[in-house]
């Protein structure tokens, strides 16, 4: 069976679900975790609890820089929106930066470079969707993906995150580096996915 006929069949399967149903009603005064929320400024809020599930905060272009070279990680992808103002420092820095992710190489890109479409303070969660991120395997495959996020895209709590996710069919939440364990509790980073996740403040 093609491609094409696959998707035909499944489009005319889900056809009647053109309305998404609503959201469950829940009490958002007990779903939230204070401690997680304590202080002033969200972006300090979410940089905290980011950090506590491993992954890195950073809030200039020169101290991504310096962190890539220091790894050694000279070559990778650069959303085209973002490379004037991030990719091109980069460059200059003595990095490789393409602009067009080449499916077919995806192994050659250590890092990616892409936009976030928020992130959440409770939790520590970056927002990436399909229609925000220019290229979703720039932000899932390299071992090194830097989501680039406003102050002002950084939502207080899950539930506003929740509440704000428009019609995008496709939308993941990151907290920290990919991750799995086995039944014995050892946990292993960077198994399907990015083994370091970067915030960058833009």
């Amino acid at each position: 069976m093609s491609r094409d006929s696959i998707f035909s069949k499944l489009r005319s399967t889900t056809s009647a679900l053109k309305k998404r149903a609503p959201y469950p009603d829940y009490d958002i005064s007990v779903v939230h975790s204070a401690p997680r929320l304590e202080g002033g400024d969200l972006w300090d809020i979410f940089a905290r609890n980011f950090k506590a599930v491993s992954g890195r905060t950073m809030t200039s272009v020169e101290e991504l820089a310096a962190f890539l070279t220091a790894d050694v990680s000279k070559h990778g992808y650069c959303d085209p929106a973002l490379f004037e103002s991030i990719g091109s420092k980069l460059v200059a820095a003595g990095l490789t930066v393409e602009t067009e992710f080449d499916r077919s190489r995806y192994d050659d890109y250590q890092f990616g470079i892409t936009r976030g479409t928020g992130a959440i303070a409770e939790s520590g969660t970056l927002i990436i969707d399909d229609f925000r991120t220019s290229h979703r395997l720039a932000a899932l495959s390299p071992w090194i993906h830097v989501a680039c996020i406003q102050h002002s895209e950084v939502v207080r709590t899950i539930p506003d995150a929740i509440a704000s996710f428009g019609d995008c069919p496709n939308i993941i939440w990151v907290t920290g580096p990919s991750k799995t364990a086995d039944v014995e509790g050892i946990l292993i980073e960077g198994v399907h996915g990015p083994g370091e996740q970067i915030a960058l403040l833009i």
